[in-house]
Parts: C-alpha cells; sequence; structure tokens
C-alpha cells in the first residue's frame, strides 16, 4: 500500500462542502470519497455503503474499543460519526487520494495525524442567517435537530482559522474555482 494524500473538506452543516466535494470527484479521478461511518438513520435516498456505512451505535463502540477509527466523535447526543482506517487504506491500494467531507472537528483530526499529507479546507458560508436559511430549506430535519445544527454551527464558525485554508463559499461556481485551484496545487496536478 502507498500512502497517499488527504484532502479535507469541512464545514458546519449546509455551508456547500458536499456539493464542492461532488464537483471535485467529477473533476478529479485521482480522488476517492472516504466514506464515513455514522450511526445515524439514513435520510432520503442515502445508500448504506455509498454514502456512509450505517452501523449500530453497539458495533460502532465496538470498533472504537478494537481501534478500527483513525477519527470519531459523537457529533450530536448519542450519533456518532467516524473514519475507518480501512476505507483510506481501501483508497490508498486504488491508487488514489482520499477527499473528505467531514465534520469540523473531524478534518481536524485528521489533519493534526496527517499533517503535510494533508490539506484542511474549511468552507465558510456567506453568513450564519443563510447557512440557517438553507438548513431550513432542506426540510429533512425537525425544529429540534435544526435548533442542535444551529447550535453546533456557530461554534464550528470559531475554528475557521485552524485550517490551512478557507474557501469562502458566497457563490458556489467560484468556489468550486477556488476549490479545484487548490486541490491541483496541492496534489501537483495542472487543471
Amino acid at each position: 500500500m502507498k500512502q497517499g494524500k488527504l484532502i479535507i473538506f469541512s464545514a458546519p452543516s449546509g455551508a456547500g462542502k458536499t456539493t464542492i466535494v461532488r464537483h471535485l470527484l467529477k473533476k478529479f479521478p485521482q480522488l476517492s470519497f472516504s466514506i464515513s461511518a455514522t450511526t445515524r438513520d439514513s435520510r432520503g435516498s442515502e445508500k448504506h455503503k455509498d454514502d456512509y456505512y450505517f452501523i449500530s451505535k453497539e458495533d460502532f463502540l465496538h470498533k472504537v474499543a478494537r481501534q478500527e477509527f483513525v477519527e470519531f466523535e459523537e457529533v450530536y447526543n448519542g450519533t456518532f460519526y467516524g473514519t475507518l482506517r480501512s476505507e483510506i487504506e481501501r483508497i490508498w491500494d486504488e491508487g488514489k487520494h482520499v477527499i473528505f467531507d467531514i465534520d469540523v472537528e473531524g478534518g481536524l483530526r485528521l489533519k493534526r495525524k496527517y499533517e503535510e499529507d494533508a490539506l484542511a479546507i474549511f468552507v465558510q458560508p456567506p453568513s450564519l442567517e443563510v447557512l440557517k436559511e438553507r438548513l431550513t430549506g432542506r426540510g429533512t430535519d425537525s425544529e429540534e435537530k435544526l435548533q442542535e445544527r444551529f447550535v453546533k454551527a456557530e461554534k464550528e464558525l470559531l475554528y475557521a482559522d485552524k485550517f490551512d485554508v478557507i474557501l469562502k463559499n458566497h457563490n458556489l461556481e467560484v468556489a468550486c474555482k477556488e476549490a479545484e485551484k487548490l486541490v491541483g496545487d496541492f496534489l501537483k496536478i495542472n487543471n
């Protein structure tokens, strides 16, 4: 297994990181998406092993005990997310670089672990108000869950300066172009 690089996209929920990551996956065949494990239920059209590894809390905690995660956390009360070591190894075995769409604290843990082999990008939304509108507009969360996301988003915005780069997502097309340049430069790919 040859170690590749890691491209980490983190942001509060609703900032646009997933859309940017999907754009980059189409643009760069050298990248492969790291599928996170979670104890939450699937939403909408999400599929096991495509969007997330949906596992029980008990199974998740067994994997923690066996040190199968590179990083993990309880993102919301009773809901865990994590990156399986085997997931990164799978992608490197394919000869590709890993791209992450991950919460802020998990992104910083990965950066600390992989240091110069990782590029950590924080996607900054135009404002907290716009973020709230985006999350509410999704229509996928209860009012209680939305409030939990808003509180978490306020805290996560304070971590922006701990990342290698802050990518402002005021205009999605511009943000995607800027992300292409950042990734191309980091991987030393002419784009």
